[in-house]
């Protein structure tokens, strides 16, 4: 084994588990980025019960942190999660979702 070839295989494992690293994030943030949209139209609409069917589907081990508010005749909902262990863990990836208040929602 070269000194070159010694020098370079940590730093193409770095980049490659960085690289890992950024599409397990990306997945996460759509996956909540989804769940918060949907969410956020059950309960624009009243559905409650379909809003929480759709939270307790997350499937994070670290947990979702939800938090709603609302914006004019806007209703928006934030899920955020932080990846378990790892140097990811210090990442926090949010996902936010609004729709319309229908009048059945109000």
């Amino acid at each position: 084994m070269t000194a070159e070839f010694a020098v370079a295989l940590p730093a193409v494992l770095l980049v490659l588990l960085l690289a890992i690293g950024a599409v397990m994030l990306s997945a996460q943030r759509l996956s909540l980025s989804s769940a918060a949209a949907q969410m956020a139209r059950h309960e624009a609409r009243g559905d409650a019960a379909a809003a929480a069917a759709v939270f307790g589907g997350l499937s994070m081990r670290g947990g979702v942190a939800v938090h709603r508010s609302g914006q004019g005749q806007l209703h928006c909902v934030t899920l955020s999660a932080t990846p378990v262990g790892g140097a990811l863990s210090v990442i926090s990836v949010t996902g936010r979702g609004c729709a319309a208040v229908s009048e059945a929602g109000s």
